[in-house]
């Protein structure tokens, strides 16, 4: 079938986007699915900045792509060995398909699927089929979804069904920046009601883990960023501290909390940030990180803290989560006023207004904005 879709042909190229045009709106083709496959017609996509780093070249990934991981839509058509989701269901994308049967996936952690992983870095689907072209050559997937689409063919294992009561605006963040911020700290830090915690990075994806802490019933949340009206919307959102990075954010915070928050969350996606997380964390303290920095990018630490102040360091990739598990949960808790993740979104806009998002996005103008597709 014919769609329209955001066509990444070439990365890095200059800013602003809304003039050098890096996702160019095509009419491609698209393939139905194959074997555990699902055709979706989708309503709504996120921008995210996992996203913007295909775009300016921080993150490789073979190219030309169909740009989008944060989706959601409804089942159009399912393919041979699909028996759980039909035609009118609705679902959303999970940016890693998990194979069910490879040893991480045995340890109950799908996020970190080795032939989902190995899917993803390729530009195939689970399979290792494109089914995405265009004047006869294969166009790449993007993280297995590729929702910057009308309709995508993904594998089963891609797609959570989730409640038809949903917005689709709502219902798109779920897939990734509420699973990977409210995971980082349910799954990933664990926060126990009365703890304290520092949120460091107020994108969509930290300002979701913020929601995620209140609702683990945090009681000290502080939250950074280098913008001052993202720190805003966090005391908005509930932070109980704010501070906008600087040179003496380290102390400010110290001083603020006795010496050190018990937990920090980074989720800004950069090494300076990682340290700064590090650094505010107390003895015992522990560090979980969700943020995406470039692949040379290094965390210089002391190595003798981790010893003498027994700290923690762990990763938290798609929110440590079990996405058939959490989505459903998250938005149960999200329908219950627990989880706000409404008042993450931003706008919403036509897919030809999306370079001008994105730039939008890279400058901090955004929390969360969705392309409307249908």
């Amino acid at each position: 079938m014919k769609i329209r879709a955001a066509v990444l042909e070439q990365s890095a190229l200059p800013t602003p986007y809304a003039a050098s045009l890096p996702l160019k709106i095509r009419t491609i083709d698209l393939a139905g699915p194959g074997y555990g496959e699902v055709l979706v017609r989708i309503e709504a996509a996120g921008l995210c900045h996992s996203d913007l780093s295909v775009i300016d070249g921080n993150r490789p990934r073979p190219l030309p792509m169909v740009l989008g991981h944060e989706a959601a839509g409804i089942v159009e058509e399912t393919g041979p060995g699909v028996d759980d989701l039909v035609a009118g269901d609705h679902v959303v994308f999970v940016f890693v398909p998990s194979c069910g049967t490879c040893a991480c996936c045995a340890e109950g952690r799908p996020a970190l699927c080795i032939p989902g992983a190995a899917a993803n870095g390729q530009g195939t689907l689970l399979s290792g089929q494109r089914r995405l072209s265009t004047h006869d050559h294969d166009l790449n997937h993007h993280l297995g979804v590729s929702g910057f689409a009308e309709y995508a063919t993904v594998s089963r294992r891609s797609l959570v069904k989730v409640d038809r009561d949903l917005a689709f605006e709502h219902a798109a963040l779920f897939g990734c920046a509420v699973l990977t911020g409210v995971g980082a700290v349910i799954n990933g830090a664990r926060i126990a009601a009365g703890q304290s915690v520092a949120i460091v990075g107020l994108g969509g994806v930290g300002l979701a883990a913020l929601l995620g802490a209140r609702a683990a019933g945090a009681e000290r949340i502080v939250a950074i960023d280098l913008n001052s009206e993202k720190l805003e919307i966090a005391r908005s959102l509930g932070a109980t501290d704010v501070f906008l990075s600087d040179a003496d954010t380290v102390a400010r915070v110290r001083e603020a909390t006795g010496g050190g928050v018990e937990h920090a969350i980074e989720l800004a996606g950069a090494s300076a940030a990682l340290q700064l997380a590090y650094q505010l964390i107390r003895r015992g303290g522990s560090l979980t990180t969700g943020g995406l920095p470039p692949p040379t990018a290094v965390f210089p630490i002391p190595a003798v803290s981790l010893v003498a102040d027994e700290k923690t360091i762990r990763g938290s990739y798609l929110g440590s989560c079990v996405p058939s598990r959490d989505i459903p949960r998250y938005i149960r808790m999200f329908q219950r006023g627990q989880l706000p993740v409404d008042r993450l979104l931003s706008r919403a806009m036509a897919l030809e207004d999306i370079n001008a998002g994105f730039d939008d996005l890279r400058e901090g103008k955004l929390v969360r904005a969705v392309v409307r597709l249908h």
